[in-house]
């Protein structure tokens, strides 16, 4: 069971192309600026199945994936059962928010686990003397965009290469 705040279809906010965001409740981080407080608490979610969370997602069959929130680390085991059957069942890309950096991740079994079932991590928190509406799908310049599979072989933090022009390489 995840505390789930709301489940977006075709978003294009939340990572490349048309993505289907599940915000969840739930966060420690209580980041200064924060552009949805209201996640913060986990009692403002309502619980749900990764199977009802599911059915949500493959009904756009054209929108890749997006965990944000709230945390989705604040409930790493929900959201690896979430993400395990989405790599299982679909061919869909997921992108994971979190307010946690990627070396602290990796130390802990669970996220660790999670971070092998995503594709990009926006990582750290908002930081809103780092502010930057310049970038692209993150808030603050601290934030970075990993390539989570690229940096789980190398062993070292590998960002997503990008382009001015939009294309993601």
């Amino acid at each position: 069971m995840i505390s789930i705040l709301e489940i977006v279809h075709d978003t294009m906010v939340d990572g490349p192309g048309f993505r289907t965001s599940i915000y969840c409740a739930g966060c420690p981080n209580a980041c200064s600026g924060c552009h949805n407080p209201q996640s913060w608490d986990i009692r403002h979610g309502t619980l749900m199945t990764t199977d009802a969370i599911m059915k949500e997602i493959v009904s756009d069959p054209f929108a890749n994936v997006t965990f944000t929130g709230g945390d989705p680390m604040f409930q790493p085991e929900g959201f690896l059962e979430l993400a395990m059957a989405i790599k299982h069942e679909t061919e869909k890309t997921i992108w994971c928010y979190s307010g946690f950096v990627f070396e602290s991740l990796m130390k802990k079994e669970v996220s660790c686990r999670l971070l092998e079932n995503i594709d990009v991590l926006v990582d750290g928190p908002f930081i809103e003397t780092q502010k930057d509406n310049d970038l692209i799908f993150r808030g603050s310049r601290n934030q970075r965009l990993i390539d989570v599979k690229r940096s789980l072989k190398e062993k070292t933090v590998v960002l997503l290469n990008y382009n001015p022009k939009g294309d993601f390489l």
